[in-house]
């Protein structure tokens, strides 16, 4: 009797260290949950909003504009931002007159309905970094007033793919 309990206890012991290896994995590897504290992103994302973030989206292929990364703070790398992709490697990005311009020509921003209320730049955005806003202009902490004001390519954790709280969206 005693033989056939400890066979099933060690067989619910190995279950549950599988699911907590992969747990792990998942967890270091492929996906990011993440929390948004701020309202840096509205409307796309409001505060307490939970997203996930795959971290093999960039494996293959480049960030792209209009893709929201998380990445580490340029200034601090404890930090963790959300922020949407603007400038793009080689590009200069300006603001002018409430609208955004990259070399010169304004951008389309389907993403947010907010002009910006003071001009910037232009910035160069040097190889193998991005600049990177807010989706709520008037009120983000991004590129446009750091100290060093491009995202390393390196320090981009994800690209955030779907809100699953407080409702469940993709993200783009």
């Amino acid at each position: 009797m005693k033989k056939k309990i400890l066979k099933e206890l060690l067989e619910w012991l190995k279950v549950l260290a599988i699911a907590c290896a992969a747990a792990l994995f998942i967890s270091n590897v492929i996906v990011v949950n993440a929390r948004v504290p701020t309202g840096s992103m509205e409307e796309t994302i409001l505060p307490g909003s939970r997203v996930l973030v795959n971290r093999l989206a960039y494996l293959a292929d480049k960030p792209q504009r209009g893709d929201i990364v998380t990445f580490y703070y340029p200034d601090d790398e404890d930090t963790v931002y959300l922020k949407r992709i603007i400038g793009l490697p080689g590009e200069t990005v300006e603001g002018i007159g409430g609208m955004v311009y990259i070399d010169g020509e304004p951008i389309t921003e389907d993403y947010t309905s907010q002009e910006l209320n003071s001009d910037f730049g232009p910035f160069e955005v040097p190889s193998g970094m991005y600049f990177v806003m807010g989706d709520n202009r008037n009120n983000s902490w991004d590129s446009r007033y750091w100290e060093h004001k491009f995202v390393d390519e390196s320090k981009i954790i994800g690209k955030a793919e779907v809100e699953y709280f407080p409702q469940m969206k993709r993200l783009r």
